[in-house]
């Protein structure tokens, strides 16, 4: 099918040459073209230009767009999406002055979602993250990343991971999955760690390999979870099988994360709300991709990531929901666009390459994602009429979004 998508007012985020991702000074360049037509054909983008260079041609569908503008949908790069229950009992005690290291000793947080989780059936947990999904699409998010974590025991991780293997068969949106099993300490494993980061090397890993049921593997390197040592371990183990590394890192304290996710290449670092000039060289010339997490630091009220810091440092930055049901209960990344403006200090062209093509990229999916671009997946929303694409970040809040379409057809 040929469609054409006429009369734009404003075609954002294309690019002529595409690029992996965008770091430094590169973050603040947007390219756009006003009065723009976009053709799809085969669920790709097969063209783009000044309404005035259109070529005379017939077309299957034509999508009129006059006072509206398109943007590639954006990339989410850090979900938790697969939970069973939300947990706003403990976001009363956060308001009561509980830190979230306090809630999860006392068997909350993590092992709260772990629990329901366990007695939730797969065909429960699917209809539950499927319908979150379908929420995710309508505010214009077209790729996600889904991690386990929610398990802690091999069954259980096996489950969230057979649930977020049957959102990728029957959604159009592009979704990665991410082996978390390390996500929390259970319990009956306090004061001896060292056991679980057995079963989960020793066990979960092999079984989820053998089932090929993960693009990532991903470790909580943290205060009061797992260490640097613990981390390699997992890693190490993960990659043998075949999973690219990814690290929750530098949350609650500054832990090594960083450095141990550069060392075994993990394609992206996140949350780094405690960061460093060591962390920050640290990342300098790798190929590894900052994540910022910036709905994990309003809703925790934590320190805020030194994104403008890292771009001036050159660094790339990208930023993701956190979307889970304790730390950051939010699926809209048109909300995360507007924080990384206001609270960041991002501009408006940063924050869109932030969550877009950088977190394309964290993914490892921004040469088929993450900008307008000739072959890349015609995944793109068209907003409500708007002034001009700093509105977008301008107005939080607000759904900016009026339709999507992924893979070149409307959902």
């Amino acid at each position: 099918m040929l469609a054409l998508i006429k009369n734009i007012k404003n075609l954002v985020g294309v690019e002529s040459t595409p690029q992996l991702r965008k770091q430094g000074k590169e973050m603040s360049v947007l390219e756009t073209i006003k009065d723009a037509y976009l053709v799809i054909e085969d669920g790709k983008i097969k063209a783009f230009g000044e309404m005035k260079t259109l070529a005379e041609q017939s077309f299957d569908r034509e999508v009129d767009a006059t006072g509206r503008m398109v943007f590639p949908t954006f990339c989410d790069s850090h979900t938790h999406l697969v939970y069973a229950n939300s947990r706003e009992l403990e976001f009363v005690d956060k308001i009561r002055g509980l830190s979230y290291e306090e809630i999860a000793k006392r068997g909350g947080g993590i092992l709260n979602s772990a629990k329901a989780t366990a007695a939730a059936t797969e065909d429960e947990l699917y209809e539950m993250a499927r319908r979150r999904l379908e929420d995710v699409m309508r505010l214009g998010t077209g790729a996600i990343e889904i991690k386990s974590g929610y398990g802690l025991t091999t069954e259980s991780e096996l489950k969230l991971l057979r649930v977020i293997r049957r959102l990728k068969e029957n959604s159009p949106v592009t979704i990665k999955s991410n082996f978390l099993g390390a996500h929390g300490i259970p319990l009956e494993y306090r004061g001896h760690q060292e056991d679980y980061v057995d079963l989960v090397i020793n066990e979960m890993i092999p079984r989820v390999a053998d089932e090929g049921l993960a693009d990532f593997i991903d470790v909580f390197c943290d205060q009061g979870f797992f260490t640097v040592e613990d981390t390699a371990r997992i890693l190490e183990a993960g990659i043998r099988y075949g999973m690219k590394p990814k690290i929750h890192a530098n949350e609650m304290a500054v832990s090594g994360g960083v450095q141990v996710g550069v060392k075994y290449g993990a394609i992206s670092v996140d949350h780094l709300e405690q960061m460093g000039d060591a962390e920050i060289e640290c990342l300098k010339g790798t190929e590894t991709m900052p994540t910022i997490l910036p709905g994990c630091a309003f809703f925790l009220n934590l320190p805020l990531s030194p994104a403008r810091q890292m771009i001036d440092a050159g660094l790339p930055v990208a930023m993701a929901s956190d979307y889970n049901p304790g730390t950051s209960p939010s699926n809209n990344m048109q909300l995360i666009l507007s924080m990384a403006c206001i609270r960041y200090r991002l501009t408006p062209e940063e924050a869109f390459n932030a969550t877009t093509l950088n977190t394309a990229y964290a993914m490892g999916v921004s040469d088929i994602l993450g900008s307008i671009a000739v072959g890349k997946k015609a995944n793109f929303y068209i907003t409500k009429p708007i002034p001009s694409y700093e509105y977008m970040p301008y107005a939080y809040g607000e759904n900016k979004v009026e339709r999507v379409f992924l893979n070149g057809v409307e959902i």
